[in-house]
């Protein structure tokens, strides 16, 4: 018989969903999950639970959707949980040592990295922002620093060019939740060793600002090839175009010159526009108050000329 690990699980995300269905699926009893309270969202700001809440609803797994864990119901509720492993995937919340401890055997992060590369809050975002050709996931044991911990298991993951943030985060989160059941497998089993990180080659990825999603046309081609995919599909990159917003999602780098920022050229599968280096057709956009359509229909709709401007 295979030992088990009674498990507290910390998500918000719908990238953490896929862990919490493998933890449901394994033969660890999940023992609490906890994620944030329901906030408003949409028309009439009803309250949203996270991805998370309504995931172990469906599993009929226990819940505590709270504030925070780090004190009040949050933290009573995990150390009632008595776990013998914390996981945390993609929960947003850095937490003291009183609520790793609560852990018997440890506390435990699946991160969307190969550790330390890429500390932080986006690595998904950043590894396409870099133009990496690959990243991968880690699961560590906490400490009280920012993905500073000894690393359990990694495994790798390719890039690909077709790839956005949405489809490599959402392929890293089900690779991720194989490698979370294996690690605790190996913990309960005491059959894995904790490496520590070389601090000396980590690099970080913060949050992402406002600012971070305009781009810049001066920039190369292929570096706002690479923006738009780390921003898509949520929250966009953007321009403006005739005074207004314009989202886009993805782009494609041609050979083209001109002043950056103007369109050079109009083709059938989007405008192409001058960049620092080389020319940006634009293949995927959002006019401002419009649904997402092709480069294509953009071309139909808007009649973009040679000479106009973006941003």
């Amino acid at each position: 018989m295979q030992a088990s690990a009674r498990v507290a699980f910390l998500g918000n995300d719908a990238w953490s969903v896929p862990s919490l269905e493998a933890l449901a699926a394994s033969h660890h009893e999940i023992a609490l999950v906890v994620t944030a309270a329901a906030k408003p969202a949409g028309r009439g700001s009803r309250p949203r639970p996270t991805a998370v809440a309504t995931a172990a609803r469906d599993l009929d797994l226990p819940l505590a959707e709270v504030e925070t864990a780090r004190s009040g119901t949050g933290f009573e509720r995990l150390v009632s949980a008595t776990p013998d492993v914390l996981v945390v995937v993609a929960y947003g919340e850095i937490l003291p040592g009183p609520v790793l401890n609560v852990a018997a055997i440890a506390p435990v992060n699946l991160h969307f990295s190969l550790l330390p590369e890429l500390r932080g809050a986006t690595p998904v975002q950043h590894a396409l922002l870099l133009g990496l050709e690959r990243t991968g996931v880690t699961t560590m044991v906490m400490d009280e620093g920012l993905d500073t911990g000894p690393v359990l298991l990694q495994r790798e993951e390719r890039i690909v060019p077709s790839d956005d943030a949405g489809t490599l985060g959402a392929r890293l989160a089900v690779a991720g939740a194989g490698v979370l059941v294996e690690t605790i497998d190996a913990l309960v089993t005491n059959s894995i060793t904790p490496t520590p990180q070389d601090d000396s080659k980590a690099t970080y990825a913060p949050k992402l600002r406002a600012d971070d999603r305009v781009l810049v046309w001066t920039d190369a081609a292929t570096e706002l090839v690479d923006r738009c995919r780390a921003l898509s599909p949520e929250p966009a990159a953007t321009t403006t175009f005739r005074d207004r917003t314009l989202k886009v999602y993805r782009g494609d780098a041609v050979h083209q010159t001109g002043a950056p920022g103007a369109i050079v050229a109009v083709t059938p599968e989007g405008p192409v526009v001058a960049t620092g280096t080389g020319g940006f057709r634009l293949l995927d956009v959002a006019p401002e108050g419009r649904k997402r359509i092709g480069g294509s229909d953009f071309v139909n709709g808007f009649r973009p000329r040679v000479g106009e401007r973006l941003g």
